[in-house]
């Protein structure tokens, strides 16, 4: 199995340690551990190894879905990665909506033949004929991520059931990274609730706030759970202790006011960031959730320039548009603490105003 090195997490290595403002992140502000109970008892494998089966059931219940069709994993990552292994065999074909987190077409081209549909810019609107021209016989899965990473774009609830549609009557799955979904104000259905299908994968960290706990889910039909559980037993065996023990109290009497409080900071956060890319005469599709896709400045020839740019006078870390296949943009992260956004945007005010 030979598999791309994956380019942002590089450059975070290179540079994140080092820098002073994270700019790039791309989630909520980390809550304290201090507002939750954080004993979990005895320190031992969560068992079964899927998660706590009440737990499972009242996950499901979101989607629809039973027991049997949740798989606790350690973050999104992992989910996704099971559900790949899961599904794909080398002689299978997947569909990628791109651009995308590079783990969802990476691990798929390890495996197979991956086919990647781009969104449209500058609105990264989806075109379904694309998806459906993209489609083979030997097609397993379709690959989505809503809303989108780096671009913020979310896309309708029209578009997300044409897509599974496409997939039923390709006996495929759509898969759908939905990290950033209950960051938007009137989040849609996810996909795993929209028949048996559907997969959806998610964790406590970019909507809550919680990256630290290492905590996701899979929801969808109960043989593709049953087949990322086996390769589960060769990851991490199971989820995390502290992890489930604080991941039912973040979805349970706190979820609310978590959520309620992520929201009220994500949409402070894009006021100011789009204001600021007003008076630095950039662009971006305005984002739902805690990332835009900026285009960089005249002065720069390239997102890598600008980013290094950046990081090197200022200590301000971006993430470049090359590592989502857009040399002309940079994606910005505004969930991070407020103080923390204002100084990072006036540093990187001063490289533009310094080149212009």
């Amino acid at each position: 199995m030979e598999i791309a090195s994956f380019g942002l997490e590089r450059w975070f290595d290179e540079y994140e340690h080092d820098a002073d403002i994270m700019l790039a992140e791309s989630g909520i502000r980390s809550l304290d551990a201090d507002r939750f109970d954080t004993d979990p008892g005895e320190l031992g494998y969560v068992i079964p190894t899927d998660g706590d089966p009440d737990f499972r059931a009242e996950v499901g219940e979101r989607y629809d879905r039973s027991t049997e069709e949740v798989c606790f994993t350690c973050g999104t990552q992992e989910a996704n990665y099971l559900v790949f292994r899961s599904l794909l065999d080398p002689d299978d074909h997947a569909v990628v909506v791109t651009p995308t987190y590079q783990a969802l077409s990476a691990v798929p081209e390890s495996i197979c033949d991956v086919s990647k549909v781009s969104l449209s810019v500058p609105d990264w609107e989806l075109d379904l004929d694309a998806v459906e021209d993209a489609i083979e016989p030997e097609t397993r899965l379709l690959v989505l991520n809503n809303p989108n990473n780096p671009t913020g774009k979310y896309h309708s609830e029209e578009t997300v059931r044409a897509l599974y549609e496409l997939a039923e009557e390709n006996d495929a799955y759509l898969l759908c990274d939905e990290v950033y979904r209950l960051l938007a104000e009137d989040p849609l259905p996810p996909v795993a609730s929209l028949g048996e299908y559907g997969i959806s994968t998610t964790s406590l960290t970019k909507a809550y706030g919680l990256a630290g706990l290492r905590f996701g889910w899979i929801a969808g039909p109960e043989e593709v759970i049953e087949g990322a559980v086996r390769w589960k037993d060769y990851t991490t065996i199971s989820p995390s202790v502290f992890g489930q023990h604080v991941a039912r109290q973040a979805l349970g009497e706190q979820e609310d006011e978590i959520l309620a409080a992520n929201r009220e900071l994500a949409r402070e956060h894009h006021d100011r960031v789009a204001e600021w890319i007003t008076e630095h005469g950039l662009s971006w599709h305005d984002p739902v959730g805690v990332n835009g896709f900026v285009t960089i400045p005249e002065a720069f020839g390239s997102g890598k320039g600008f980013c290094r740019a950046v990081v090197e006078a200022e200590s301000v870390v971006l993430a470049p548009g090359e590592f989502f296949g857009f040399e002309g943009y940079f994606r910005i992260g505004f969930g991070l603490e407020t103080e923390a956004l204002k100084e990072g945007l006036d540093r990187v005010g001063r490289v533009i105003e310094l080149h212009e």
